[in-house]
C-alpha cells in the first residue's frame, strides 16, 4: 500500500510541475529562449577583424582530423558549446584567437557552465591558433 501511494504522490507531482511549463504564453516561451541564449553565449564586445582565408581552411582541415567533434558541432550544442555560439561570444580578432588557442591546448573549464575541456597539449599554438580562426569564421554564418 505505502508503495502505491508513492506512485501516486509521484505521479500528481509530475503533473504539477508539467502543467506549469504549459501554463506560459508562446510569446512567454520565445522571450524565455531568447534570455536563455542571450545568457549562454554571454557575447563580448569588441572589433572584428578580416581573418586570412588560409588559415581559416587550414583550421578547417586540422578541426576536422582532431577531436574536437566528439565534444563540439557546428550548429549545436553538445557535451560542449556548438561553434557558431563560440564565434557568437568572441570578437574575431588576435587577442581572442591567441586566448581561445591556450585554452585549446591548456583545457579550461567554467566558460560555458559545467563542461570541461580537456587540455590538448600535443596540439602546436600555431595549429590552434588556426582551429581557432576557423571556428570564429563561423560568426558570419
Amino acid at each position: 500500500m505505502e508503495k502505491i501511494l508513492h506512485l501516486v504522490f509521484y505521479f500528481l507531482l509530475f503533473l504539477a510541475v508539467s502543467s506549469c511549463n504549459e501554463t506560459k504564453s508562446p510569446e512567454e516561451k520565445s522571450i524565455l529562449s531568447n534570455h536563455n541564449e542571450k545568457d549562454y553565449i554571454k557575447a563580448i564586445p569588441g572589433e572584428n577583424q578580416e581573418l586570412d582565408v588560409a588559415l581559416v581552411k587550414k583550421g578547417e582541415v586540422l578541426v576536422a582530423y582532431s577531436d574536437c567533434y566528439d565534444c563540439h558541432k557546428e550548429d549545436n550544442r553538445a557535451k560542449g558549446p556548438a561553434f557558431r555560439d563560440i564565434a557568437k561570444r568572441y570578437p574575431a580578432n588576435q587577442i581572442y584567437v591567441e586566448h581561445l588557442a591556450r585554452q585549446v591546448i591548456r583545457g579550461s573549464r567554467g566558460s560555458w557552465g559545467y563542461p570541461v575541456m580537456s587540455p590538448h597539449p600535443q596540439v602546436k599554438k600555431e595549429d590552434a591558433e588556426a582551429m581557432v580562426t576557423f571556428i570564429l569564421s563561423l560568426k558570419g554564418q
